[in-house]
């Protein structure tokens, strides 16, 4: 038999196709159990998923979790805590060795991570306290957030202002930022907060523009709003713009989304400043730290995610227009160095 061009370009694919698999063997070999075969499940189980910041959240986890060759099931309460702990139920029912809990209630969270952990499944949570030694928490470092927020409000209006304030407490994040909030009160006497106010009833924005409409009418001498979640700070700012105020006003907050951005970059925008990390990054690092405990490695019973402060003059002096162009502008903001042994892969790399 004569060897043809064609027969030797086929043997050369061949080659190359047996080279990939070998190489992604390789790969998998090199991982720690259960991550050297196929089949590890893990679940997501979520309270809050209304707006940009969660579903941009649920991304890194999908990515992550491709990264490791993981089987991913969501579960969406949709902000119904007692169905959320159910969920936990159905997770560990379906036979996951990892779940996420992602933010939620204390009091109803506790008990549902006590019975996947007694079941011998390794867990997580992302913004909500389960009061579980065992359970490692990931946080945004929230008390951050708050500060970096709220030192741009200071250098930008002084040490004396009246300001509203957004707040639902029992949410483990809000009440991590609320400390700041109170701590920063106490170290500037000439900060007032003259109104306080807040809910999570969906649609979340509109909801708090209704509420603040009725603040910046019972207290016209308002000049700063803090509103710690970018739900807040929509809603804020809807009721700000239609009352034209936004000149007078100057909006504060956490978290960050393109359509924030947006919000953050029109002309004569109230919303001056917020402090953020990727939320795509704190999704990835919600599945390391899991997929770390899954490997009988410790994360840490704090896996904190830094944040970064973004102003409005920045946002614009960079033509920063979306998330990617924040990450690619602001490098700090596009992968956090955190729950990442040599053997972890990472889902950003190029």
């Amino acid at each position: 038999m004569s060897i043809t061009r064609r027969l030797l370009g086929k043997a050369a694919l061949g080659l190359a196709g047996a080279a990939l698999l070998m190489q992604g063997t390789a790969l998998a070999a090199d991982r720690p159990a259960p991550f050297d075969k196929p089949g590890v499940k893990i679940a997501l189980v979520r309270y809050l998923s209304t707006g940009d910041f969660f579903q941009a959240y649920l991304s890194g986890v999908e990515a992550q979790a491709k990264a490791l060759g993981v089987d991913l099931r969501v579960l969406d309460s949709r902000q119904d805590a007692a169905l959320q702990a159910d969920m936990v139920d159905q997770a560990i029912a379906l036979g996951v060795q990892g779940i996420i809990i992602q933010h939620g209630l204390t009091e109803s969270m506790k008990d549902a991570a006590q019975r996947a952990v007694d079941a011998g499944i390794k867990v997580v949570a992302f913004d909500v306290n389960v009061e579980n030694p065992k359970i490692p928490q990931i946080e945004q470092s929230d008390k951050d957030l708050a500060r970096l927020a709220l030192e741009q409000a200071v250098k930008d209006n002084g040490e004396s202002w009246k300001a509203g304030y957004v707040y639902v407490a029992g949410i483990a994040p809000l009440d991590r930022r609320n400390e700041t909030w109170v701590d920063v009160k106490k170290k500037y006497s000439g900060i007032s907060e003259v109104a306080q106010f807040g809910t999570l009833d969906n649609p979340i924005a509109n909801s708090v523009a209704n509420q603040a409409r009725s603040v910046l009418q019972a207290h016209p001498d308002i000049n700063v709003m803090f509103a710690p979640y970018d739900e807040f700070a929509k809603g804020v700012k809807i009721a700000v713009d239609e009352a034209g105020l936004n000149k007078k006003i100057k909006i504060y907050s956490a978290d960050i989304s393109t359509s924030d951005i947006a919000a953050m970059r029109e002309p004569d925008s109230a919303w001056a400043a917020t402090a953020a990390t990727n939320p795509a990054v704190v999704g990835q690092v919600s599945v390391r730290a899991l997929a770390q405990l899954l490997a009988g490695e410790d994360p840490g019973h704090n896996v904190i995610v830094p944040p970064t402060l973004i102003t409005q003059k920045e946002l614009i002096d960079k033509d920063i227009k979306n998330m990617e162009d924040l990450s690619a502008k602001l490098p700090q903001f596009a992968h956090a160095d955190v729950a990442m042994p040599a053997w972890m892969p990472n889902p950003n790399a190029k």
